[in-house]
């Protein structure tokens, strides 16, 4: 078995006919829901997105040493408390492995499970063109080196590209985290005009999540 820890963004929908239950039953759900998301082996963080992405509501960012744990976790979410109400609306999953561009990974560039979590966590799918792969190994890394310089000169973003190669649908799931949305859109701006962007086939659904305690996330659905 890979030592390589898996990741997954995991965006789920409330059916809205949920918030039509009586009170006593939506709070009971919540403290269900909030217990089944603490899952032995993983580690959870939860973000909101009510009414910032259509059909997604609770976005959980997931670290697992296997996908079987990650599958049972999305099990005890989606059969505990609100879980039965709740639909998959994106799964992203990955794998966090030495990046073979660079050489010395600086705190931009590692995991997003340790430290303080910052308010924001952008996520997304991302793939590229079959005439990158095709590039000798000196062309890609230089176009890599201006897309990284770019990065740095944005401290107030971390970063992280988890590998989907053969487990997922894209190459690579990127996940940024940042408590200033501005300078983050002034990032993407900025890496739009690096060479790098040449060799972009697909970077969407972005999925935008603000941090939230799962008690707070059960108060904002109704709970």
């Amino acid at each position: 078995m890979t030592e390589a820890p898996f990741v997954q963004a995991l965006a789920l929908g409330l059916d809205p006919a949920w918030r039509r239950r009586p009170e006593a039953e939506r709070c009971a759900d919540a403290r269900a829901f909030e217990q089944a998301l603490q899952v032995p082996g993983v580690t959870t963080h939860c973000y909101s997105m009510i009414g910032l992405h259509p059909g997604a509501d609770l976005l959980l960012w997931r670290l697992s040493p296997s996908l079987e744990q990650l599958e049972e976790a999305a099990a005890a979410t989606l059969r505990s408390g609100i879980g039965p109400w709740m639909r998959v609306s994106e799964s992203l999953l990955g794998l966090i492995q030495p990046s073979q561009y660079v050489k010395r990974p600086t705190v931009q560039e590692q995991s997003l499970f340790t430290g303080e979590r910052s308010r924001y966590l952008i996520v997304y799918p991302f793939t590229k063109t079959s005439d990158w792969y095709l590039l000798g190994k000196e062309a890609r890394q230089g176009i890599m080196n201006e897309h990284m310089r770019v990065g740095h000169d944005y401290p107030q973003v971390r970063q992280l590209l988890a590998y989907s190669f053969g487990i997922d649908d894209q190459d690579y799931l990127v996940a940024y985290e940042t408590d200033d949305l501005a300078v983050f859109g002034q990032l993407v701006r900025a890496l739009r005009s690096t060479e790098s962007r040449r060799s972009t086939l697909r970077d969407f659904p972005i999925l935008t999540g603000i941090h939230r305690s799962p008690s707070e996330i059960a108060r904002l659905l109704g709970a």
